[in-house]
């Protein structure tokens, strides 16, 4: 059986036979405009016109395979452009990223200058733990239990241009001729508790000749009862004496020095 079938783009028909339409359940390709349709909902039942019957050439059907027996759809994105729901989807998906990506950066940095921070507060506490000690007496047991984690003492301060001989002379023992006595005041000037100084003597000719150095730690000039480890007490003061035998020395004079070793 033939039949006649017409291109929907070109209005072009063409003759089919039963077996050309049975073929790929009717798709064909128009050989005039390369359109493909199903001759078989495109079929006719008025003869071709004669000034067309040259062109119903066989060479001109080309049949058309078809995957699937549902009719051909027109790809949608030829009529819709769904391109910029692609390129906002990307956009946002970078923008939610780099927001991410700051606060992750913001909170490192917030972490790191904490750890900074601690880390520069524990040196100055260890390096300044003797003058927090001194002006913070209230903080000493929590600086003390600080030094105890890092094997370390608080000792007194030692500022020794805060202290001071108020006054000093030498006399001689009137039951011994080679016996004299030191007699001397310390003071302390500063607002805490100090480490006792070491005492240097020494004694001079007339010419100011050293004739004999010696000096004293705090456990020798110290009287009985004064307790070393207290320090010299803030803005107070201390008597010393000491007996010195000169035996044939005979010095006429002295200086006496304060120092920390």
């Amino acid at each position: 059986m033939n039949a006649v079938t017409q291109c929907p783009e070109c209005s072009t028909r063409f003759k089919v036979s039963q077996a050309q339409l049975d073929m790929h359940q009717g798709m064909v390709r128009c050989g005039r405009c390369q359109a493909i349709f199903n001759a078989i909902k495109q079929l006719h039942d008025n003869e071709l016109s004669s000034q067309l019957t040259l062109t119903l050439d066989l060479e001109e059907m080309q049949q058309v395979p078809v995957q699937s027996p549902v009719e051909h759809i027109p790809a949608t994105h030829d009529k819709y452009d769904f391109s910029h729901l692609t390129t906002d989807s990307k956009e946002e998906a970078l923008e939610i990223s780099a927001s991410v990506i700051k606060k992750n950066i913001h909170w490192s940095w917030v972490v790191v200058t904490l750890l900074l921070v601690i880390v520069l507060l524990a040196q100055t506490t260890y390096f300044f733990r003797v003058e927090l000690a001194a002006y913070l007496p209230g903080i000493k047991p929590v600086l003390t239990s600080y030094c105890k984690m890092l094997n370390c003492d608080i000792p007194l301060p030692k500022k020794i241009d805060l202290l001071s001989i108020e006054s000093s002379d030498l006399e001689s023992d009137p039951k011994q001729a080679s016996v004299i006595a030191l007699n001397a005041i310390l003071r302390n000037r500063a607002p805490y508790a100090q480490t006792y100084p070491n005492l240097e003597l020494t004694l001079t000719n007339s010419m100011d000749e050293a004739l004999a150095r010696r000096i004293f730690p705090p456990v020798e000039y110290l009287k009985s009862g004064e307790d070393e480890k207290q320090g010299l007490l803030p803005n107070h003061e201390i008597g010393i004496k000491l007996h010195l035998d000169t035996a044939d020395l005979k010095p006429t004079g002295y200086r006496l020095f304060l120092f920390y070793p």
